[in-house]
C-alpha cells in the first residue's frame, strides 16, 4: 500500500450502499468520495486524481458499462472495479471484455472489495514503479509507444485502450524481450497469490492484449505462445 491513503471514488445510485462503503472503507484507511450517478464523474477525475473506481453497472443516465467503454477509450487505466445486481455470468464477461479490472455481484462482503481493491492497487502500484528497460521508462514495439512514466501505450499518436490489468500484463512481459514468462509468473505479478482462485484466467486476459495490439491476432507478432511455458513479448517486429 501507498504511505498515503489510497484515494477511492464510488459511484452507485443506491445510497444505502454508498453510505455504508464509505463508512467501511474510511474505517479500513481509504480516502473515500462517492456520486450518486457519472453524471459529474468525469469533472470530478478530471480535478481530483483518484486511485480506483468501484462503478455500478446499472445506475440512471450513464450506466456502468458505458462509462467503462469511454475511459478505456480515452486511454485511462484507472482500475475499475465494477458492481452489480445482476448474477449472469454474461455481465461479467462483457465488462472484463470491455476493460473492466474486476468484478462483484451484489451482495458481496465488503472485506472481499477491500482485498479486491488492495489487489487492485498493487498491480497498478507495479506498472508505475518498475520495469525499467536499459534506464529507460519508453519502448517502443511496431507502431506503438509504451511508456511507464504516462502509464500509457499509443499507436502513434492514438492511445490504446488498456486496462490497468492488460497495462500490467504488457509491461510484465515487455520488461523481459524475448525470454519465455511462465504462467506461474505472470499469474502471481498480475493477481499477487492470495488471488490465485478468481475466475479471469491468463488466456482471457492475453487474449484480450492481443485484441488490442495485433494486427492478426491468432497470429500474434508481439504476444507470442511459448507452448509448456506460457508467454514471451517480442518487440523486433516492425510493421
Amino acid at each position: 500500500m501507498k504511505d498515503r491513503s489510497s484515494r477511492i471514488l464510488i459511484v452507485d445510485d443506491d445510497l444505502e450502499l454508498r453510505d455504508m462503503l464509505r463508512r467501511y472503507l474510511t474505517e479500513h484507511g481509504f480516502e473515500v468520495q462517492a456520486l450518486a450517478s457519472a453524471s459529474k464523474l468525469d469533472e470530478r477525475l478530471r480535478r481530483e486524481p483518484y486511485d480506483a473506481l468501484v462503478l455500478d453497472l446499472m445506475m440512471p443516465g450513464e450506466d456502468g458499462l458505458s462509462v467503462l467503454r469511454r475511459l478505456r477509450a480515452e486511454g485511462s487505466t484507472l482500475p475499475i472495479l465494477m458492481l452489480t445486481a445482476r448474477g449472469a455470468s454474461v455481465d461479467r464477461i462483457v465488462g472484463l471484455e470491455m476493460g473492466a479490472d474486476d468484478y462483484l455481484a451484489k451482495p458481496f462482503d465488503p472485506r472481499e472489495l477491500i482485498a479486491r481493491l488492495k489487489s487492485a492497487l498493487r498491480r497498478q502500484s507495479m506498472s508505475a514503479g518498475e520495469g525499467h528497460w536499459a534506464g529507460s521508462n519508453v519502448m517502443r514495439f511496431g507502431p506503438y509507444t509504451l511508456n511507464l512514466t504516462r502509464m500509457e501505450v499509443l499507436n502513434g499518436d492514438a492511445p490504446v485502450p488498456l486496462s490497468s490489468t492488460e497495462f500490467q500484463l504488457l509491461r510484465v512481459l515487455a520488461a523481459s524481450p524475448g525470454l519465455p514468462l511462465s504462467r506461474e509468473h505472470l499469474l502471481d505479478r498480475l493477481r499477487g497469490r492470495e488471488y490465485e482462485a478468481l475466475d479471469r484466467s491468463l488466456d482471457v486476459q492475453v487474449m484480450r492484449l492481443r485484441r488490442k495490439i495485433e494486427v492478426d491476432p491468432s497470429n500474434p507478432r508481439f504476444v507470442r505462445t511459448v507452448w509448456g511455458v506460457g508467454y514471451m513479448f517480442v518487440p523486433d517486429s516492425a510493421e
